[in-house]
């Protein structure tokens, strides 16, 4: 199975929600794959933000050789689950989603943790927050391993 996680710029909650995942998927040897990329391209290139990146290492995990790419429409058949932080995500990726298939794969990432109420990771590049991002994300990611193994 492969996996997409998706944010705005690909620097802060994408790059945390791929590094959990990546470790989860070593630590249980699934047969998984994961990647992230975001919905804009201002990023593209470069590493995740540095907070990111802090608070990825306080549990463990290492984010620092990823780098921000932007989605392209080949993504919908190279993954097999697109999973978006928050509604403007997941809006975005509807508009470029040319079949229902491919709508069916955009799913909101909290609705593992709560399912159906569409909870939002929000967005801590400006808020700050990144503990409590990494956290819910962690959450939510358990619930879809749980979902799907």
């Amino acid at each position: 199975m492969k996996i997409m996680m998706v944010c705005l710029g690909n620097i802060c909650r994408s790059p945390i929600a791929h590094g959990i995942l990546q470790d989860k998927i070593k630590k249980l040897e699934l047969p998984w794959a994961v990647d992230s990329c975001g919905t804009s391209s201002w990023h593209t290139g470069e590493k995740p933000d540095s907070r990111s990146i802090d608070v990825a290492l306080k549990n463990n995990i290492c984010i620092a050789n990823q780098r921000a790419q932007n989605f392209n429409i080949s993504m919908f058949e190279e993954y097999d689950y697109i999973l978006v932080m928050d509604s403007n995500n997941h809006k975005d990726l509807m508009k470029l989603a040319s079949s229902e298939a491919n709508k069916q794969k955009v799913k909101l990432l909290m609705n593992y943790a709560f399912p159906g109420q569409n909870r939002q990771v929000p967005d801590p590049y400006y808020e700050g927050g990144f503990d409590a991002v990494f956290d819910m994300i962690e959450l939510a990611i358990d619930g879809f391993i749980n979902t799907h193994t």
